[in-house]
């Protein structure tokens, strides 16, 4: 029997409770966004498991993850629940005035460091019984589309090969962060030879994959791809710690940059490098630009990027 034939013998409210458990892989989010009990959406699963003879959530650690069989039944589920929607009229509607919806998003952390703070406080205005959940985007290539299709967005650097649809949200620009007594620095510049000398601090992102960022090309272009790199951070937001009160230097947005150097005694040093320009991007799964609460949330992270650019 072939997946769709075995999904035609599931009725439409088990069709939903699976759709929900292949999503989520977890009974407590999955009952939430069925605003079912943990105890009913377990009883789903049992009905499930016995439908296809199969554990179709296999306990990992603290978590689950999909038998091969769920995993086959993914993209099938999806299609069957937009299909019936789509024909039974059936998609959700939303009115940010009354609605009581949690929304899920994940950032990457420079991003939310730009996007959170205006973009809660736009969400409580608008719409005042709704909510956010905000976390981390989990930079682990393997990982990026069991979480794109657990969150409603997500938001992180443009041209990593994000799975799902893309939108740009906001740009920046990387500059060169030294402490502020650095003895290389000259009339507030570094050369070519400065950057040679120096050690880096860095931040890996491992989303990346075999892809050049920006900066390793600009880098490259002025004979720096061997430049000395003592200390390796998975954070941004650490970098400025990691050059503060040392002859190091570092490349980072420069919003986040310029919060840091009065507190850290830091300052953007001039370098003969271009400008290397970076995108904060929002990237949603394939079928969630139909959610009109989805829809809703995406114009007012545009609202919230236009006033973010305009700064």
């Amino acid at each position: 029997m072939t997946v769709k034939e075995r999904l035609r013998e599931v009725d439409a409210n088990l069709l939903l409770s699976l759709h929900a458990l292949l999503e989520e892989r977890n009974l407590t989010h999955a009952g939430e966004r069925m605003t079912m009990s943990q105890s009913a959406m377990s009883s789903a699963l049992i009905r499930l498991r016995r439908h296809f003879s199969d554990e179709l959530l296999v306990r990992s650690g603290r978590g689950f993850d999909l038998s091969p069989l769920a995993e086959r039944l993914r993209p099938a589920v999806a299609e069957a629940v937009e299909a019936a929607e789509a024909l039974l009229g059936t998609q959700r509607e939303f009115d940010e005035a009354s609605s009581t919806r949690r929304f899920r998003v994940s950032m990457s952390e420079y991003a939310m460091t730009v996007l959170a703070e205006p973009l809660t406080r736009l969400i409580a205005e608008q719409a005042p019984g709704c909510s956010v959940a905000l976390d981390v985007l989990d930079v682990f290539g393997a990982q990026l589309e069991t979480q794109l299709m657990r969150r409603d967005l997500i938001v992180g650097p443009l041209g990593f090969d994000f799975p799902g649809q893309t939108q740009p949200v906001f740009t920046d620009h990387l500059v060169c962060v030294v402490a502020r007594d650095n003895p290389r620095l000259s009339g507030g510049a570094l050369t070519v030879d400065d950057l040679a000398a120096m050690a880096h601090a860095v931040a890996e992102f491992s989303a990346a994959g075999e892809h050049k960022r920006p900066l390793e090309k600009a880098l490259e272009r002025h004979g720096l791809a061997d430049r000395t790199v003592l200390v390796q951070v998975t954070s941004l937001l650490t970098l400025p710690f990691a050059v503060a009160g040392t002859e190091m230097c570092a490349f980072m947005p420069s919003r986040l940059a310029r919060r840091c150097l009065t507190f850290l005694d830091l300052t953007i040093a001039r370098t003969p490098l271009e400008t290397v320009h970076i995108t904060e991007a929002a990237h949603w799964y394939g079928g969630r630009e139909r959610d009109p609460g989805v829809a809703w949330l995406q114009r007012l992270l545009y609202d919230v990027a236009v006033a973010v650019e305009a700064e």
